[in-house]
């Protein structure tokens, strides 16, 4: 077998061993569903008549607020998974079971990619859950095919690059308590977005900062893929953060990795 055959086969085994565990533990995948959903029911049914008058949806504001709001509660969920794969990943470092893989022959990135392969599919396809819940309660797109090929097209290149970010995290940090909580900040990013209200509705200085962080440019392409009103400006911003958040954590958890087991 070729070199990438058998580190294609180790990370298979390793993705096999991390999917096990999130089988083990589906306390994990109803919070990161539930927590969104929450979220959702709060601000369509609670705050969404008010919020939704206040954009000027008018007699349609709950349902109009349903579709303006969704986006945003899906980015969020891949959010909020960040927190479960770097403690995840800060687990097998600090429980000694990587000195023990360092004794087999085993390709040393199959363990990297295990976490970020079971990652990503619990991860969006908590997204979809969450998605069927926002039709459940009023949210309706009108995208063509294409548009929903795109829109789950963004959303899986975030959650990709989110990741590999959680990934790197949970190398960087020392002890499986500051694992868990250095991603809660990503859980904040969406809050200073478009993800609920416009940014033009912020003050000066937190609307440059909203404008240009990576939550609004993809909450934006989701939104106006899924409702017919693309921006390609917000499309382009949002591939360029994926693709530059991706590029850079992969390189810098491998960094980390081999500093780990190389002491």
């Amino acid at each position: 077998m070729s070199t990438a055959g058998i580190a294609f086969s180790h990370s298979a085994t390793m993705t096999r061993r991390s999917m096990r565990r999130i089988a083990r533990y589906p306390s994990m995948t109803v919070l990161l569903v539930g927590m969104p959903v929450v979220f959702l029911l709060l601000f369509v049914f609670v705050f969404g008549q008010t919020l939704g008058a206040g954009l000027g949806f008018g007699d349609a504001g709950r349902t109009a607020y349903a579709g303006y709001i969704t986006p945003g509660v899906l980015v969020i969920t891949v959010a909020a998974a960040a927190q479960g794969t770097a403690i995840s990943v800060a687990m097998d470092m600090a429980s000694g079971l990587i000195a023990r893989f360092r004794t087999m022959p085993i390709t040393r990135s199959a363990v990297l990619a295990g976490h970020a392969v079971s990652s990503f599919v619990q991860t969006f396809g908590s997204v979809l859950l969450v998605l069927l819940v926002a039709l459940l309660i009023g949210f309706r797109p009108t995208a063509s095919v294409a548009g929903w090929a795109g829109a789950l097209g963004v959303l899986a290149a975030f959650t990709f690059a989110l990741t590999w970010f959680s990934v790197a995290v949970g190398l960087w940090a020392k002890t499986v308590e500051s694992a868990s909580n250095i991603p809660m900040v990503l859980i904040l990013l969406p809050f200073l977005s478009s993800g609920f209200v416009p940014t033009d509705s912020l003050p000066t200085a937190l609307r440059w900062f909203a404008e240009y962080e990576p939550f609004t440019p993809v909450i934006e392409s989701v939104r106006g893929l899924l409702l017919g009103s693309l921006e390609t400006r917000y499309l382009l911003l949002a591939i360029g953060w994926s693709v530059l958040i991706a590029a850079a954590s992969f390189l810098w958890s491998r960094r980390l990795f081999e500093r780990r087991v190389n002491r």
